[in-house]
């Protein structure tokens, strides 16, 4: 295993084209400066996994929804249409910092222009039914001061934990054990003396320790998930736990993922 918790054969892949498997930012860099066409395939998916961040933060900026929608199938079909990887190193350090930086530039040059529909359209990243479902999330949002770009970081962060907690959903689901997951899942975000382990224990046919093991081993597991979800997202592995860090704070206000 590599520091970031990737691969020794999955580092390799960002060398060898047959074997290119990954959608880790810092292997997406060093292959698409080798040239190797799988980048972009693998960059296509980091986008679908973090666009919401981005259309959040083009909602915020003023726009329409249909605008939003548009400029941010522009943004992609721009972003994956050219060597957007050439960027200088600085921006490349942390996924999130390249996407909005590229977006910001992009929506300055565009001016939502009729053309931004047509060059969207023949490289769809997000389904507009997914960009209707975000929209849906953004309305009972509490008026704030709060600046587009803080938001982002909120909605960056809350797609992250989403990413993790589906993953894990499966992980338990896989084990026949949904329910537990789904009850535990709650206490994740509360204070320690607030989790009623018994009733859960109660609910679930077990006993008040084995729930009380049982939410000790999903936290760990949520660590070790946020880690390997950040490192994917950069290209120093150095950074993972003061990008971890930032953006579980980020995730705070107003609330974490249901």
């Amino acid at each position: 295993m590599t520091p970031a918790g990737i691969p020794a054969d999955e580092a390799a892949a960002g060398r060898d084209p047959r074997a290119f498997a990954t959608t880790h930012w810092s292997l997406v860099v060093r292959a698409a400066g080798a040239g190797v066409p799988e980048s972009r395939a693998a960059l296509a998916e980091l986008c679908r996994t973090y666009w919401r961040p981005l259309y959040t933060f083009a909602r915020r900026r003023g726009l329409s929804p249909p605008d939003a929608e548009d400029l941010t199938q522009a943004f992609f079909a721009d972003l994956l249409g050219r060597n957007a990887l050439a960027l200088a190193d600085p921006l490349r350090g942390r996924f999130r910092t390249f996407l909005l930086t590229a977006f910001e530039n992009f929506r300055a040059n565009e001016r939502l222009r009729a053309a931004s529909l047509r060059r969207g359209g023949d490289c769809v990243i997000v389904s507009l039914e997914a960009m209707r479902e975000a929209e849906s999330h953004l309305g009972p949002e509490p008026a704030t001061t709060e600046s587009p770009e803080k938001l982002f970081d909120r909605h960056w962060a809350h797609s992250l934990l989403e990413q993790v907690l589906v993953a894990l959903r499966q992980e338990y689901a896989a084990l026949e054990k949904a329910d537990l997951f789904d009850e535990l899942k709650t206490t994740l975000w509360g204070g320690r003396g607030e989790v009623a382990y018994a009733e859960i224990g109660r609910r679930l046919h077990s006993t008040e320790g084995a729930i009380k093991v049982a939410a000790h081993r999903l936290r760990r597991r949520v660590g070790e998930r946020l880690r390997a979800e950040v490192a994917k997202t950069l290209v120093n592995p150095a950074d993972v736990e003061d990008e971890l860090r930032f953006l579980l704070e980020a995730s705070r206000s107003p609330a974490a993922p249901a």
